[in-house]
Formats: structure tokens, C-alpha cells, sequence
């Protein structure tokens, strides 16, 4: 008997320009929900419902995470400056995992835990100490603060990103644009 081959459906990706355009124009009586879905290639309402609902609670919409790419799922090994590189990039890109691991071939996973650690821990979470005793090679102090200092411009300019995207939806809203 042959085996049972279940029905596989590709989950589509959607970025942040496309679900803030739809559901603008269904907010401005543009079109149907039926209508928008057909225009952008929205497999269901019932998604765009979702992103309506999200956007008029004041949700950001983001981009789909992976849209069902597998990222890289064995993940790599990476130094002390990689790992600050990536917490940089990911705090800089709104925490996005998917992209971050992308960008650096690392799995989806050490981005979000490096990302984690940092946040809960600082700079010095990200330093490897599995294994055996290693040499007194520990960064200066130098050195941890210009890793540190990166990494909260990383956060600076993500504040200010999301503070000018915040003001340019209030201008929307209150159609002065």
C-alpha cells in the first residue's frame, strides 16, 4: 500500500508596504475585502481582516516572518564580534530573526537567542563560555565598550525609525498628508 501523501500548502509571504496599502484602502472605502484580497494576491478575508484589526488597535504590521522558507536550521559557528554584529543588525531591523539569520547564515534560533541574551544580560552574554577553561584572552575594556556602544546605536536608530513611522500614521489618521 503506498504511503498517504498529505496536501501541503506553501505559506505566501506578505511584506509591511503590502498589508499597510490594503488595508489603507479598505480603511478609505477603496474596495471590498473581496476585491483588495483579489487585487494583492491575499489568499484569505479572513488574513486581511486580521491585519485591519491589528492596524486599528494600533498594532504594528510587520512582514510575514519566513513566508515557509526554511532559514537554515543547523545553525553555525560564530565569534564574539559576529554575535555583537548580528544583535546589532537585529535590533537595527525591529528584532527581525528571520532576516538577520538570513543575512548572516546562522540559524533563526542564535539570532533570537543572541538577540535575548543581550537584552536580558548585555554585552557579556554573548560571549561563548562552553567547554573547557579557555586562556585569559577576555576583551578589554576597550573593547566591550565599543561592542556595547554599537549596539545601542543599533537601538537609537531603531527608536528613532519607529518614532517617525509613529508620527507619519498620525498624520494619516488625521489626513494632513
Amino acid at each position: 500500500m503506498a504511503p498517504t501523501s498529505f496536501y501541503q500548502r506553501k505559506y505566501k509571504k506578505y511584506s509591511k508596504e503590502l498589508k499597510e496599502k490594503a488595508v489603507l484602502e479598505y480603511i478609505n472605502g477603496e474596495g471590498s475585502l473581496l476585491s483588495i484580497c483579489q487585487k494583492y494576491g491575499i489568499r484569505a478575508k479572513s488574513k486581511l481582516q486580521n491585519w485591519i484589526k491589528k492596524y486599528n488597535d494600533h498594532e504594528e504590521l510587520k512582514a510575514s516572518e519566513t513566508g515557509g522558507v526554511t532559514i537554515m536550521t543547523k545553525g553555525r559557528k560564530t565569534t564574539f564580534d559576529e554575535r555583537v554584529e548580528i544583535v546589532q543588525y537585529c535590533i537595527s531591523h525591529d528584532c527581525n530573526y528571520a532576516e538577520t539569520a538570513e543575512r548572516f547564515k546562522v540559524s533563526y534560533q542564535q539570532a533570537r537567542n543572541y538577540t535575548v541574551k543581550y537584552k536580558a544580560d548585555g554585552i557579556e552574554a554573548l560571549k561563548d563560555r562552553r567547554g573547557r577553561t579557555k586562556s585569559k584572552e577576555e576583551m578589554t575594556e576597550l573593547d566591550r565598550l565599543r561592542a556595547e556602544n554599537r549596539i545601542l546605536r543599533a537601538e537609537k536608530e531603531r527608536a528613532e525609525m519607529e518614532a517617525a513611522f509613529l508620527k507619519k500614521l498620525d498624520a494619516i489618521e488625521r489626513g494632513w498628508d
